[in-house]
């Protein structure tokens, strides 16, 4: 049963992790190379020249390869760990909570919800008051970015738990409360916040980093819905 579960689990998140590389190279990408232009003062002086700003973007993104295969590869394999990552993760809290996937388009449906309540979660809570930026963006220190996100991602999920899965309108409102506690605390801002980086980039990449990763949640828990149904029918045949 286990190893069905961890089957089904990484399946989904090799899927939706491939699945999201076009995605974020129609949505992000082209947004990130902008900003690294930017960054470089490439198109700041040079409105006139894109071909030249495209070509510094590029060579940019290349010297900061993470793992060696360029962006494309880097994008295709940091999107793969992360979807298998998220798809064993989602599965083992579908594990703990007892939630079960029917068989047909009902499996599939609460799969959908479990993947909108983790792109809540983990995505659109913590961009409330902390938005992705795109690189050369004024960032606060990563230690207590870091620190907010994980907090802020614990508070979603405990209050979105309580909201959704308790029928006590007390721990509802508390559920409310405690979603709403860190952002009343406040996220980490930075020091300095002058940027060469115009506005209307660092907007636009907000938001369709949240429209990419909505796409890749609702595919995750889809797929996740639908084979870990097949496993508890396997299971109960």
């Amino acid at each position: 049963m286990i190893v069905r579960l961890l089957l089904a689990a990484l399946a989904a998140g090799l899927i939706a992790g491939m699945a999201m590389t076009p995605a974020q190279y129609v949505k992000t990408i082209p947004l990130i190379m902008q900003a690294e232009a930017y960054e470089n003062g490439g198109a700041g002086h040079h409105h006139g020249d894109a071909a030249a700003s495209d070509e510094a973007a590029h060579d940019h993104g290349a010297d900061q390869s993470m793992f060696g295969f360029g962006r494309l590869g880097d994008t295709i394999v940091a999107n793969l760990v992360a979807g298998a990552g998220f798809a064993l993760m989602l599965a083992a809290v579908a594990l703990l909570l007892g939630v079960e996937f029917p068989t047909g388009t009902a499996g599939v449906t609460r799969g959908l919800l479990f993947g909108a309540a983790a792109w809540f979660c983990v995505q659109l809570a913590p961009a409330m008051s902390l938005p992705p930026a795109v690189p050369g963006f004024p960032y606060a220190d990563l230690g207590d970015r870091q620190g907010w996100w994980v907090i802020t991602i614990a508070a979603s999920a405990v209050g979105l738990w309580c909201i959704a899965m308790r029928p006590e309108w007390l721990l509802k409102i508390l559920g409310l409360a405690i979603i709403v506690a860190p952002h009343l605390w406040g996220s980490p801002v930075p020091e300095d916040l002058t940027s060469n980086i115009p506005a209307y980039i660092a907007s636009a990449y907000a938001a369709a980093s949240l429209a990419t990763t909505l796409f890749f949640w609702l595919l995750l828990g889809g797929l996740l819905g639908h084979f870990l149904s097949r496993v508890d029918e396997e299971q109960t045949a």
